[in-house]
């Protein structure tokens, strides 16, 4: 797909896809067929059109769980290949979401996989379905995905994200803010427990300082600024 990924941190959750509102996804829904995220549905968005059955969008969530172990089999295999995907018959289908991701602390490639016990496996094939955007194959089975450089692709809800290169400052904000809306820190958070506190304003005070990459800083200091808001003691 020739679409930017969107990578909106306040859902979260990445999209490559061609609308640019909840009236252009609507309308996408009427011509395609895949697995769509019902209410309560804990599954990703996967668009198919209905005459060609090319892979024409999709949307992978941000899974709660946050894996603090460093990934190395999971990043190792052979390199991605780009290729585009079809559909054998144009019917439903439900694609359960990722339930563990790894970031790293530069933020240089989020991976969300469906098991925590895949996380040391070394992938057979990566496919590269649009720019940086990897499903990872393990026994002709995707077992996840994975985003090369997030923070380049940062926004917040439907918005483009800044085509301008993320400054460092912003990689190691975005690793922060992603350990502190997950498990098992967000539930310290919200416990108000002192430490888990400690960094969640360290975070906030490190993006209002910031002078640079604008548009990023200000989409993640939307979400830490909530966290606050909604659970400060």
């Amino acid at each position: 797909m020739t679409y930017t990924p969107r990578f909106d941190i306040t859902t979260p959750a990445v999209t490559v896809a061609g609308y640019a509102d909840m009236a252009g996804r609507e309308r996408l829904l009427g011509k395609t067929f895949g697995s769509t995220q019902w209410l309560w549905a804990e599954t990703d968005d996967v668009y198919f059109d209905q005459e060609s059955r090319e892979l024409v969008g999709i949307s992978f969530f941000v899974p709660p769980l946050f894996a603090s172990v460093q990934v190395r089999d999971l990043h190792a295999g052979p390199p991605p290949r780009s290729a585009g995907l079809c559909a054998d018959v144009a019917q439903a289908f439900e694609l359960p979401q990722a339930s563990v991701f790894h970031c790293d602390p530069e933020a240089a490639r989020l991976s969300c996989v469906q098991d925590p016990n895949l996380l040391d496996v070394v992938p057979d094939a990566r496919i590269g379905i649009a720019r940086d955007l990897e499903l990872l194959v393990v026994d002709d089975r995707m077992i996840g995905w994975s985003l090369v450089d997030p923070v380049r692709y940062l926004t917040s809800g439907f918005a483009a994200p800044d085509p301008g290169p993320p400054s460092p400052a912003s990689r190691l904000r975005l690793a922060e803010c992603l350990a502190l809306i997950s498990e098992p820190l967000v539930d310290a958070v919200m416990e108000q427990e002192p430490d888990a506190w400690r960094r969640l304003r360290a975070t906030e005070r490190a993006l209002r300082e910031q002078s640079d990459d604008q548009w990023r800083r200000d989409a993640l200091h939307e979400v830490v600024s909530r966290l606050i808001e909604d659970y400060e003691p």
